[in-house]
């Protein structure tokens, strides 16, 4: 073979293997590592703290990728190393490395649904979400009742210093963000309650002489104490003329909220209970809010529907709320209701 050739072959052989070194990074780049339908999914946690090189390292040993050392080369040469995010993913060989790491880079994380019902309290919610593997109880009880949010939200600023945020989650389906904080959960729901309650609804309440914090109080008894719209307008202006004319509100929620059991009926020995939450022996709001109440409850709170009515009970059997204008009225239907 002359020199000439010789060269040709070298300068042939040069290219051959710089394009299939091209193809070779770009195939294990921008291809995924599987093609043909045959898919594999894991969900894989990235701790805080961990950079490329160990994600890296943990996606080709769950067989996402096929190799490592070009997965770190691709984040470092994009300058993107230092923005992959930590939190729970979903990742499959169906995607590429730049998939892969956009969602990284986005905190694309899998994210839970959780409803907070109408009516619940702080230990109903803490429950809720220790039992769905959201939150330990006492972690979340923690953020509620130990962190001070009232500087960040103007409507904490009547709340008593001493009372938790209870009263103040709004209820609402909400998505929880995996290794997303519980402060930062808690402040996601302050913000939503935030937008609930409006300029006008706001407006309304300090042209009536209230805070917010009577109205929440209020509002979290009506939640538990009837359902419809128009029964919580009616029991709410029942409530304000109670406690306008220094008559005790009695409200049976006030009671089960002490007692932390729900019953029909309640003895007259647990209308007797020594506590600031009991609308029994004291005259006016109870010391805080019972629930967190829904905007519905709210509203009620702060528009109460003005009628002859003075009593109300719930029928057991169908949840009707009866109504009655005299206590001796209100007698008769006990009797024949609540027997």
């Amino acid at each position: 073979m002359n020199r000439n050739k010789k060269n040709k072959l070298i300068l042939f052989l040069f290219f051959f293997f710089v394009v299939l070194a091209v193809f070779f990074f770009w195939k294990e780049i921008y291809l995924p590592k599987s093609t043909f339908g045959f898919n594999k999914t894991i969900i894989f946690t990235f701790e805080k703290g961990m950079g490329a090189k160990e994600i890296a390292h943990a996606l080709q040993k769950e067989g996402i990728i096929d190799w490592a050392p070009l997965f770190r080369v691709y984040v470092h040469i994009k300058g993107i190393s230092g923005k992959l995010q930590a939190g729970k993913y979903e990742f499959s060989t169906s995607m590429n490395i730049p998939q892969i790491v956009k969602k990284l880079i986005l905190g694309d994380t899998i994210k839970e649904k959780i409803t907070i019902i109408e009516g619940w309290n702080l230990d109903n919610i803490s429950s809720y979400l220790e039992n769905n593997g959201i939150y330990q109880k006492e972690e979340f009880l923690d953020a509620v009742n130990n962190y001070d949010f009232s500087q960040e939200f103007d409507f904490l600023k009547d709340k008593p210093k001493n009372l938790n945020l209870e009263g103040y989650l709004f209820p609402d389906t909400y998505e929880v963000v995996s290794g997303e904080s519980v402060k930062e959960f808690v402040r996601i729901i302050l913000e939503n309650f935030d937008k609930k309650l409006t300029k006008e609804l706001r407006e309304a309440i300090t042209k009536q002489n209230k805070t917010i914090f009577e109205i929440i109080t209020m509002a979290s008894i009506i939640e538990k104490e009837v359902k419809t719209k128009e029964d919580k307008e009616i029991v709410s202006g029942i409530f304000w003329k109670r406690i306008k004319m220094g008559i005790p509100l009695q409200s049976c929620a006030t009671i089960a909220y002490i007692k932390g059991v729900n019953q029909w009926k309640y003895s007259y020995e647990d209308t007797r209970i020594k506590s600031p939450y009991n609308t029994y022996l004291n005259l006016g709001l109870p010391l805080g809010p019972i629930s967190n109440p829904g905007i519905e409850s709210i509203k009620a709170a702060i528009f109460p529907k003005e009628t002859e009515y003075n009593y109300f009970l719930t029928d057991p059997k169908t949840g009707k709320t009866i109504f009655s204008k005299t206590y001796e009225e209100h007698n008769i239907n006990k009797s024949k209701y609540l027997k």
